[in-house]
């Protein structure tokens, strides 16, 4: 089994702060497989009958597991999970508790509500930079065409067939129960659209007449998507001011596999990579910073700034995403610094770049790979009780 260091050292990270952790992450990202490499542990599938069936008595369940590290995979299928964990949370000694779950803490109101902040959420994405290194398998290519769930891109070719199962599979396991999702031929449509339409604004109207829905299934959907990580909604950074883009959200695919398979996308031609590197940077940031702080700037001039990340160390930052250094134009970013003068702005390319800045004006660019961006963003990685 290969060892994925960055997520190894950031459950560690998260264990050594808090006696539970929710480990979450779409299904078949690598939970599984995270915990069963974390040591002595205690491991529990709480998709069998028989697991469930003794986790019924809480109080005895965890008395016989104090002092140990215990995975508890899946606990969403376990009827009393939110006691369980509100035990553990609040003994003076408990056992470690780390369980997993596709959905996120916050699709949990009432579990965090009750654990408050003793309990820390990790957030496993699909694979980031970090992980081709430790799978020795660097071509961005295949990783963007095969996807970033480890066994899809481990097989060797593009996974059809598989990416359409799997869609399935999660809309039968993922969304008819906890979210009661019941039209499967209008969720597929509307999965379809979504994203092939991946990185664009979202209007909610233009799947109503396509996907037979009303407006607050589409919305409700989304939702849905959103809390299951399908789905990531880019909020627009604004001040509110008439000539921005003040509400619209941008919506993200979870993955470039399923991304290029809406697409139809067999073979990456070279105009492709702009947007596949947008995605790609998008998951190198959620990584690192754990939590879906990020946003876009875009005014109704049409200039548009890929991300804007707002952190106490470095004030407003803007990301622009470019594949090929060379093909960097500034009107974009100039747009924006003149109404917001103050922050960095990094240009962050996919050719092999060396990392350089250049001044237009008052405005000092920097020009750096995505290696040189992890390292800015790492320091601001945050574990976060309630992340």
């Amino acid at each position: 089994m290969v060892k994925r260091s960055f997520w190894a050292k950031l459950l560690e990270t998260a264990s050594a702060r808090n006696s539970v952790i929710w480990l979450t992450g779409v299904p078949g990202s690598g939970k599984s497989s995270l915990c069963q490499g974390f040591g002595d542990i205690e491991y529990f599938d709480c998709t069998i009958p028989k697991v469930r069936m003794e986790m019924e008595d809480s109080e005895g369940f965890l008395r016989k597991l104090l002092g140990k590290t215990v995975v508890l995979d899946e606990i969403q299928e376990v009827s009393n999970h939110q006691e369980i964990l509100s035990i553990v949370a609040n003994q003076s000694s408990p056992p470690k508790i780390i369980a997993t779950s596709p959905l996120s803490l916050h699709s949990n109101p009432n579990l965090f509500d009750t654990i408050g902040k003793k309990i820390t959420q990790v957030w496993i994405t699909p694979m980031m930079s970090q992980d081709l290194l430790d799978f020795g398998q660097t071509n961005l290519a295949d990783r963007f065409l095969r996807g970033g769930l480890p066994s899809f891109f481990l097989n060797g070719r593009k996974p059809e067939r598989e990416f359409q199962e799997w869609v399935n599979l999660f809309w039968a396991r993922g969304l008819q129960e906890p979210f009661r999702v019941e039209r499967r031929n209008s969720f597929n449509r509307f999965i379809e659209l979504l994203f092939a339409q991946s990185g664009e604004l979202f209007e909610a109207k233009r799947f109503i007449n396509p996907c037979g829905m009303s407006h607050p299934t589409v919305m409700k959907y989304l939702l849905a998507l959103q809390s299951s990580w399908l789905v990531q909604l880019i909020r627009p950074f604004s001040t509110r001011h008439a000539s921005e883009i003040i509400s619209i959200p941008k919506t993200y695919a979870f993955d470039t596999g399923f991304f290029c398979y809406f697409r139809g996308w067999q073979e990456l031609r070279q105009e492709d990579f702009g947007i596949l590197w947008k995605h790609w940077v998008l998951n190198e940031l959620n990584s690192h910073l754990q939590s879906r702080v990020i946003h876009y700037w875009r005014d109704k001039g049409g200039h548009e700034v890929d991300f804007i990340l707002i952190t106490k160390e470095m004030g407003i930052t803007a990301i622009v995403c470019q594949w090929r250094e060379k093909d960097f134009q500034s009107k974009n970013l100039l747009a924006f610094r003149r109404r917001y003068p103050e922050g960095r702005n990094w240009i962050v390319c996919g050719d092999n770049v060396q990392a350089h800045t250049q001044t237009m004006g008052k405005i000092r660019l920097e020009f750096m790979t995505l290696k040189e961006m992890s390292k800015w963003t790492a320091p601001l990685c945050q574990i976060e009780d309630n992340a």
